[in-house]
């Protein structure tokens, strides 16, 4: 799958074992891709993987906390959180984002 459209892709809960992130994933052989999106108020409860993921904010505003340090962040802003690094975000509006996540024993977003 060379060429895709996000659009035209499945859209699922990625992570529903501590976040409500629901949309569309392309999976490659070391990346995994979602555009991803957050009703107001949803998130990611406090939480760490062993990938490091960088998140992008497309659309909306996000509250993120990496470790001690919190944000608010909006479109064009984003994070990124080192493997095991403790992590929360919270939508303060409607929001949209680009997540990425490097694979771990083949497992992206739905470790």
């Amino acid at each position: 799958m060379p060429f895709f459209d996000f659009d035209e892709l499945q859209a699922e809960y990625v992570t529903p074992k501590y976040s409500k992130a629901f949309g569309p994933l392309v999976t490659g052989s070391q990346i995994e891709v979602g555009r991803l999106r957050f009703r107001a108020g949803e998130g990611a409860v406090p939480h760490a993987h062993p990938q490091e993921q960088i998140m992008v904010v497309l659309r909306g505003r996000l509250r993120a906390t990496l470790g001690e340090e919190t944000r608010e962040l909006g479109p064009g802003q984003g994070f990124l959180a080192p493997p095991n690094l403790q992590h929360q975000v919270t939508a303060l509006e409607d929001s949209e984002v680009l997540s990425c996540k490097a694979l771990v024993e083949g497992k992206g977003h739905k470790i």
